[in-house]
């Protein structure tokens, strides 16, 4: 991992990764402390902030990822092109545009707010709860992906029809269509009218 303000205090002297904070939050998405990673995914599941990334090619097709093998949360389900935790203190735009390029070797080319989301969707397989207060942002990319094998199995571009015909028949993760319908007025008017979203 880089090492940036927003990540210094994120590794130790040695270059051995600390516990992972993540930033605890009102149901108004004000900060109200901090927990470490996998306590706050311990079920009921502490509210925390996190965010979700929709990119979009020239074509209107949004950029799929399938969740590699080793995460130790909704491993090998498909879901948005990116999505995680900022750090205690950091942006979540800042935090987006990070992960994005961690897991996939890209820069988005545009990336816009579109709006927050709050929910609370426990996964069966994991036991693990996702209670969490997301930011969402969309965005084009326009360069050719660099995915990083420990965070990204595999991804895809699909149309409004190919995703629906893939969430029919493959495994998802639990939080996917939740925000992807809260951002769908936003990805409707990055995307226009022809695209179908």
């Amino acid at each position: 991992m880089p090492i940036t303000p927003a990540t210094a205090t994120h590794t130790s002297s040695n270059g051995t990764a600390d516990a992972i904070l993540l930033e605890l939050v009102d149901e108004n998405g004000v900060t109200i402390g901090t927990a470490e990673k996998l306590a706050a995914h311990q079920p009921p599941g502490q509210l925390h902030r996190a965010f979700s990334v929709f990119l979009f090619d020239e074509r209107g097709r949004l950029l799929l990822q399938q969740r590699a093998l080793g995460k130790y949360h909704s491993p090998g389900v498909w879901s948005n092109t990116c999505c995680g935790h900022p750090y205690p203190g950091e942006a979540p735009f800042a935090a987006a545009a990070r992960r994005t390029f961690e897991e996939l070797g890209v820069s988005p080319s545009l990336l816009a707010e579109a709006g927050t989301v709050r929910y609370n969707h426990p996964d069966p397989e994991s036991g693990l709860v996702e209670q969490e207060y997301n930011h969402l942002f969309v965005g084009l990319v326009q360069s050719p992906l660099r995915p990083d094998p420990e965070e990204v199995g595999d991804t895809a571009f699909v149309t409004p029809a190919e995703l629906a015909e893939r969430h029919a028949g493959g495994r998802f993760s639990a939080w996917f269509m939740t925000v992807l319908d809260a951002a769908r007025p936003a990805v409707r008017e990055l995307t226009g009218p022809s695209a179908g979203w």
